[in-house]
Parts: structure tokens; sequence; C-alpha cells
């Protein structure tokens, strides 16, 4: 019998100014490093609804308060690295919000190297992939609300 897979659930929240998105540049984390990425993201933790874990990490990563209410669903994204084990494949949701108390800063200076506001047309490189396809889509009005990534056919 075929073991079961696991979900890895992460909560995104792009942050949004007019045509702005705020995303920060990732470092010493083991995990693309380097890279501009949601400035708000990380994983669900146990017990926690994916709504909570979205105002949580805006929270920690940049200082800012959001309300639930304050989280405009915009897509669910299952991927894949397509390795064998079963927590290879990863669920995020993906959250709007352009309301919040307080002003954007780095929390975790050990983590973030920098934060700005890029144009949704004029991303900067690199980017996970998966973030660059959200906003690309997010962008170009075209955002499936439901999507797939890293599967075959």
């Amino acid at each position: 019998m075929q073991e079961l897979f696991q979900l890895v659930p992460a909560a995104y929240v792009v942050l949004r100014r007019g045509g702005q998105v705020l995303l920060q540049l990732r470092q010493n984390t083991g995990f693309m490093d380097g890279h501009w990425a949601c400035a708000a993201a990380g994983h669900v933790e146990a017990g926690e609804s994916v709504g909570s874990a979205a105002v949580r990490e805006a929270a920690e990563e940049t200082g800012l308060r959001l309300e639930p209410r304050d989280l405009l669903p915009l897509a669910t994204l299952h991927r894949t690295n397509g390795g064998d084990s079963p927590r290879a494949q990863r669920v995020d949701f993906f959250f709007a919000a352009t309301r919040w108390d307080g002003e954007p800063r780095i929390m975790e200076p050990e983590k973030c190297a920098a934060l700005e506001w890029f144009d949704l047309d004029k991303l900067p490189d690199p980017m996970p992939e998966h973030e660059r396809y959200v906003l690309e889509n997010l962008a170009a009005g075209a955002l499936p609300a439901i999507a797939s990534m890293g599967f075959g056919a």
C-alpha cells in the first residue's frame, strides 16, 4: 500500500499599496536566501487556522497589525518539489491586504536583508518560482483561484 502524502500548509500575505507589492530579501534561512519574496509568509502551525497564520506572520515579519477581515483570499497553490518524501507536497494560501495598522519594518534582521516596495509589473530577480507565478498572474488579472505547480501533465 502506498504511503499517504502529507501537505505542508503555508500562508502568504501580499501586502499591496496601489500597484505595488512589499517584498523582503531573504538571508540566513537556508532556503531561497538572496531571493525577493513576499514580505509576510510562513508555515501554518499546529492548531492554527490559515488566516491566523497570515496575521501572525505579518506581525512577526513586518510589525504590521492585520485583522483577519482585512485578508482577501487570492489563490491556493498546490505544488510539489517532485521528491518522494510524503512531505514533498505543499499547499500555499495567498491573501492580499491593503489595510493594516503600523508601518512595515524589518522585524527579523537576521533573516531579512531588505524590505522594499516593487511595482507588480516590475518584479525583481531572483524570486521563488511559485511566488512569481502568483504575483505575475495577479498583475495580469489572470490569477486562478486554485492552481497546481510542479506536477507532470
